[in-house]
């Protein structure tokens, strides 16, 4: 791609772990200038830690806009607004993007508590570690039309989907429910891989038809570049997150959780390593 103009704005991505990281090298190769913020030691990010800047203050004040990459509301609450928060800064970014997956309550609270002079919009991205390397990831935007314009550049850059879905919290509404339809395919592609195992039906075989029939998913079709696709249930690793996913989209409706969504929660949690052999092709 080719370098972005002179007067593009200096662009922060706060949480560079599995998915941030390849965003800011994505930003980086179209030609931004992208600087990366996280807790973890500089010698993590490989290639990219001469552009990481570990203190919070030196972070917000050379950012115009933060794009924030992290785990979940409270890791989103300490980068914003906690002792070292670069929304408490007088130096700070004017424009702040949550990408990570919340409550849309949790994005309207917020959207209210931000300072003045700084913008905000929810974009958060679906596609997994290996589309966000390609920059093939598919963002949901809620936003103002100016905002979402300004911010557009930076998303064709990291991204092939993008849907600006309406104003602020809009994202976030489509991306838990897209989530909570995704978590319910990992479950059921779970489940039949341990019932084709149980009734002596090759797994790779039963893969294969449902890619091609009414049994295809996003997991099922892709689990050999899903790079967590074979993880079992644990609280710190991504399908621990896939349940925190679930919660924020129970937290979105007054009733909270059905028999359904109790029963979906109780399955994800019994998931067990998958030992299931890398296809030919991956």
């Amino acid at each position: 791609m080719s370098p972005q103009p002179s007067d593009t704005p200096t662009v922060g991505i706060a949480g560079c772990g599995t998915m941030g990281l390849p965003m800011a090298d994505c930003l980086l190769t179209a030609g931004f200038d992208v600087w990366g913020h996280d807790v973890r030691p500089i010698d993590e990010f490989g290639r990219f830690a001469p552009r990481m800047i570990m203190d919070a203050g030196a972070f917000a004040a050379r950012c115009d806009i933060v794009l924030s990459v992290v785990r979940d509301r409270q890791q989103t609450e300490d980068l914003c607004f906690g002792d070292q928060g670069i929304l408490r800064r007088a130096a700070r970014p004017n424009l702040f993007v949550t990408c990570s997956t919340l409550s849309p309550r949790a994005v309207a609270d917020l959207a209210a508590r931000m300072p003045a002079g700084v913008d905000f919009a929810d974009a958060p991205m679906s596609g997994a570690p290996y589309r966000a390397a390609k920059g093939t990831l598919t963002f949901m935007v809620g936003g103002d039309a100016a905002t979402v314009a300004r911010l557009m550049p930076l998303f064709q850059a990291m991204g092939d989907g993008i849907h600006h879905l309406g104003p602020v919290g809009a994202g976030m509404i489509c991306k838990v429910l897209n989530n909570f339809v995704g978590v319910v395919g990992v479950v059921a592609v779970r489940k039949a891989l341990a019932s084709a195992r149980t009734l002596g039906l090759d797994r790779r075989r039963l893969l294969d038809v449902m890619a091609m029939s009414s049994g295809a998913t996003w997991y099922g079709d892709n689990i050999d570049a899903i790079d967590w696709s074979r993880q079992g249930y644990d609280p710190n690793n991504t399908i621990g997150i896939i349940e925190k996913d679930v919660k924020a989209y129970l937290d979105a409706l007054d009733g909270g959780a059905g028999a359904f969504e109790t029963a979906l929660l109780d399955e994800l949690r019994g998931l067990e390593p998958l030992d299931l052999e890398p296809g030919p092709q991956s």
